[in-house]
């Protein structure tokens, strides 16, 4: 799996959605998981957000937790990404 199939989850989940909601990443790391897997969408989260905190620092996503700014790979909790 590779950083553009990653991003590319992201923004379709977005897409998909109200243009102020956001999604978690999980719903990414399960879209990308094999679905006979049924545990193996875990395993891809520290990629997820490694990516996401790439896009968030080209300006091209926001990564939220509780409503306010955070770096995606910081820890203290669920994080949530939206349009910038």
């Amino acid at each position: 799996m590779t950083d553009s199939d990653i991003a590319e989850a992201v923004f379709k989940l977005l897409r998909a959605r109200a243009p102020a909601a956001t999604i978690c990443p999980s719903e990414v790391a399960r879209l990308l998981a094999p679905p006979d897997a049924a545990a193996a969408w875990r395993a891809l989260m520290p990629e997820v957000r490694r990516v996401a905190a790439a896009l968030a620092s080209a300006n091209l996503l926001r990564v939220t937790r509780k409503g306010a700014p955070v770096d995606a790979l910081s820890p203290g909790g669920p994080i949530r990404l939206g349009r910038p």
